[in-house]
């Protein structure tokens, strides 16, 4: 995993933990892509998005939590950040192969190959933590 580029921000937009809250999120993050003029961003960038919310709310949001997620301009492309509740010592995602016929468990490993190894975790103000990643159309 890559060093942070900087340190987190809080959470700016606050979305369900569900399913349903992940596709709104998705919609922002391309909405906004778009407005910073970087729309070509937006197919990877929401993927990752995707996985790493999944991730929080199937894993580390705390029932009736809400996901808090902040996406900030970088060179080239967005840092993502998603905010749970779970502390780091309690719950730090990890990249693990999958077995060939499980349905789950290749998130981190697509976020990994999508943002070339340029994700972490870090501790956050308050509870829980925060898995970040940087999404740019620069060469790693």
């Amino acid at each position: 995993m890559a060093t942070p580029t900087r340190p987190h921000l809080p959470a700016q937009i606050l979305w369900p933990a569900t399913p349903r809250g992940v596709h709104q999120a998705r919609h922002s993050l391309e909405r906004r892509l778009a407005r910073w003029e970087l729309a070509d961003l937006a197919p990877v960038a929401g993927l990752v998005l995707t996985e790493l919310m999944t991730n929080a709310y199937r894993h580390a949001t705390a029932p009736g939590r809400r996901t808090g997620v902040s996406i900030l301009p970088v060179p080239g492309g967005v840092r993502i950040e998603v905010h749970d509740s779970v502390p780091l010592a309690e719950g730090a995602p990890t990249l693990r192969p999958a077995p060939s016929d499980a349905e789950r468990g290749r998130g981190l490993a697509l976020v990994d190959a999508l943002t070339a190894q340029r994700w972490g975790v870090t501790h956050r103000d308050g509870p829980g933590k925060v898995v970040w990643a940087v999404c740019t159309g620069l060469p790693a």
